[in-house]
């Protein structure tokens, strides 16, 4: 199966929630399914 994954804001804020993102995306990807990640700026970037 297919699954995109979008995170950005403070779901990417820092280095342990980037942490925690990828975690979550690694999971997926070790049940088998291919993983698209779209990330977009980190909380309070832009």
């Amino acid at each position: 199966m297919l699954v995109v994954k979008k995170f950005g804001g403070t779901s990417v804020a820092n280095k342990e929630r980037i942490y925690n993102v990828a975690k979550r995306c690694m999971k997926d990807y070790q049940e088998g399914n291919d993983v698209v990640v779209v990330l977009s700026a980190m909380g309070k970037q832009t």
